[in-house]
């Protein structure tokens, strides 16, 4: 798999993701339905958009060069060397290693290449799978935020994970050693 900028012509992968509300659930929120127009419109501000202050969007794609999700990063404070992701692999294309992958390499760069010196990620407590992801790359659970998510009807709570700089291994090789154009 590679990381790579999201291209306005993603919008039509986007939208037809916009269906799987058991993703959406499970991630940041469900949102109203949106027009193609609208997809359209917000794929290509991404797109198109100059990074600030270390906040990325990277289109997740496999060696056949399909989209299979997202990873962004976000709330990055390079004072304190801490930052945030949201990860988004599509339902099709879960189970196969790319969410490790695209997070170890978010982690290499965020630690190695910017001088960050610790991530945290939010998991709501009803998504098992992302608990037991997290935990198995290395992230302590740092707290819990009671009722803070609202979603099919019922409150739920906002587990908080961290992994310090330190705590950081890897199995993908360094950097140095990648093929061309792999991150």
């Amino acid at each position: 798999m590679r990381l790579r900028a999201v291209e306005p012509g993603d919008w039509e992968t986007f939208f037809a993701w916009n269906d799987d509300d058991f993703s959406a659930r499970h991630s940041s929120s469900i949102a109203f339905p949106e027009s193609r127009e609208a997809v359209k419109r917000r794929t290509e501000q991404v797109a198109t958009s100059e990074p600030a202050n270390d906040r990325a969007r990277w289109a997740i794609e496999n060696l056949d060069g399909e989209m299979v999700g997202t990873i962004n990063t976000h709330t990055c404070d390079r004072r304190a060397g801490t930052f945030m992701y949201g990860l988004v692999i599509a339902a099709a294309h879960q189970h196969r290693g790319y969410a490790r992958e695209a997070v170890q390499l978010v982690l290499r760069y965020f630690f190695e290449e910017l001088g960050y010196q610790k991530v945290t990620v939010h998991v709501y407590d009803f998504n098992l799978p992302s608990q037991q992801f997290h935990e198995r790359l290395g992230f302590q659970p740092e707290g819990r935020l009671r009722r803070m998510i609202y979603t099919n009807g019922a409150h739920h709570d906002d587990l908080v994970y961290g992994l310090l700089r330190e705590e950081f291994t890897t199995d993908i090789p360094p950097i140095d050693e990648m093929p061309r154009g792999a991150v």
